[in-house]
C-alpha cells in the first residue's frame, strides 16, 4: 500500500503512455524505483522486452530479476546496443524515468549540460532524454515521468518530428491509478515490495539516507516504520 502514493503509480503510468502492444520492445532510462516499477508494469501491459539502461549494479541485478535485458551505459554504447537489439528498428516506446538529474559521466553532452547548468547558463540535464528520442523508433512514443524543472537546450526535435515520435508526459495523476493498480496487487500481478532493500526505524533514518545516497550496501529503497 505504501508504493500507492508515489512510485508505483508514477512507474505505471511511465508504462501506460507507451500505449504497449503484443511483441513490443519497451527501453527505460533509470532503473530507480520507479524505473523498477515501469519494468514491471511494461511487463504487466504485454511487452516482449525490456531494456533497462543503469550504472549502478545493484539496480541493474534487480531490473534483470524482473526479467529485463540490462545496459550499463559506462560500458556500451546504449544506441547502438539497442539498435543491435531492434535489428536497427530501435525502441517501440521510450521511457524518461530520470530527468533533469542524468550522470554529467554518461557521456559528452551530459558533461556539458553540467557545466551549463554549474554556470546558470541552463536550468536542466537532459542527456537522457536526447537519448530516448534517438533510440525510439519511428512512429515510436516517448514517455516522460523524469522531472524536468525549466528550459531544455538541444532537444532534437528535428528528428522527433521528421520520425513521427509521439510525446506523453505529467506529473502523476495518482488517484486515477489507484483503482487499476489495488485490482493488480490484489489478483497477484505484482506485490511492489519487492523494491524495498533495507528497513528501519526513523531513528535510522539519517544513516539510512546516507546509505541510499551513497548507493552502499545494495540499497535502492528504503522504508522506515515508526
Amino acid at each position: 500500500m505504501l508504493f500507492l502514493s508515489d512510485i508505483f503509480p508514477t512507474g505505471y503510468m511511465a508504462a501506460d503512455f507507451c500505449n504497449i502492444q503484443p511483441g513490443d520492445t519497451i527501453a527505460i532510462w533509470g532503473c530507480g524505483p520507479v524505473g523498477q516499477m515501469a519494468i514491471k508494469s511494461a511487463f504487466i501491459l504485454g511487452a516482449e522486452r525490456v531494456i533497462a539502461i543503469d550504472t549502478v549494479p545493484e539496480r541493474l541485478a534487480l531490473a534483470q530479476q524482473s526479467g529485463a535485458i540490462t545496459l550499463d551505459y559506462m560500458e556500451k554504447d546504449i544506441y547502438d546496443r539497442i539498435m543491435e537489439l531492434t535489428n536497427g528498428r530501435g525502441a517501440d516506446a521510450c521511457i524518461d524515468a530520470v530527468g533533469t538529474e542524468s550522470d554529467p559521466a554518461a557521456s559528452w553532452d551530459a558533461r556539458i549540460d553540467r557545466i551549463k547548468v554549474a554556470t546558470f547558463m541552463g536550468t536542466d540535464r537532459p542527456h537522457v532524454l536526447r537519448q530516448a528520442i534517438h533510440c525510439c523508433r519511428n512512429f515510436g512514443k516517448v514517455s516522460i515521468v523524469g522531472v524536468y524543472g525549466g528550459f531544455l537546450d538541444k532537444i532534437p526535435m528535428g528528428s522527433a518530428i521528421n520520425r513521427g515520435l509521439t510525446f506523453k508526459m505529467a506529473q502523476t495523476p495518482v488517484q486515477h491509478y489507484l483503482p487499476i493498480l489495488m485490482e493488480r496487487i490484489q489478483n497477484g500481478e505484482i506485490d511492489p515490495s519487492f523494491i524495498i532493500t533495507h528497513t528501519g526505524s526513523l531513528e535510522d533514518g539519517p544513516d539510512l539516507y546516507k546509505t541510499f545516497l551513497e548507493k552502499k550496501d545494495g540499497c535502492v529503497k528504503v522504508v522506515l516504520k515508526p
